[in-house]
């Protein structure tokens, strides 16, 4: 028996009926398709008050952000969302639409942010939080926020906070979310 590890995708080659280099397998042909990441998050409402987590993890620790992270295998979207919302803020939310659909080519990442509403005001700082709060529109940490898409989900909210239904938003033309 041969007990010599095989290598795997490790090849970077052209597959057959493609048009992009890939990890490749020497051995078997199998071919390792490395996808964007899907984020999902909220923008979590009590009342007019919005929740805003201070990152506790890199990347931008120490700066403020909606409860949002990497979508899990074999979950839907808005139960991410949810998810996310526990994890980070102990909220318990339900989600009211999709407010926006934002592209980071740079991370290779694709941002699902819906509008939600918390369904208890009690909150506290989960594992990846160093503290959370709810914020009213004029006390949001503006300068300390830590991604462009976390501004762009707040001012969507804001376009469309007194409206019930509403097309989801996008990148703010010419914006790829590059960091300033």
């Amino acid at each position: 028996m041969n007990d010599k590890p095989r290598p795997g995708p490790s090849v970077r080659a052209v597959p057959d009926g493609d048009t992009r280099e890939r990890l490749v397998c020497p051995d078997c042909g199998f071919v390792n398709y490395e996808n964007p990441k899907i984020v999902v998050g909220s923008v979590a409402l009590w009342g007019e008050r919005i929740l805003l987590c201070r990152r506790a993890i890199p990347p931008r620790k120490g700066f403020w952000t909606l409860p949002a992270g990497y979508l899990e295998q074999h979950e839907t979207a808005d139960a991410g969302a949810v998810r996310e919302a526990w994890e980070e803020a102990r909220a318990r939310i339900e989600i009211e639409a999709l407010l926006g659909l934002y592209n980071i080519p740079r991370l290779s990442q694709v941002q699902l942010i819906y509008r939600a509403r918390l369904v208890v005001p009690e909150i506290e700082a989960g594992p990846e939080s160093l503290e959370v709060g709810l914020f009213d529109w004029a006390a949001i940490p503006w300068s300390d926020l830590a991604f462009p898409s976390v501004r762009w989900a707040l001012g969507h909210h804001d376009r469309v906070k007194d409206t019930r239904s509403f097309p989801p938003f996008g990148n703010p033309a010419g914006d790829l979310g590059d960091m300033e």
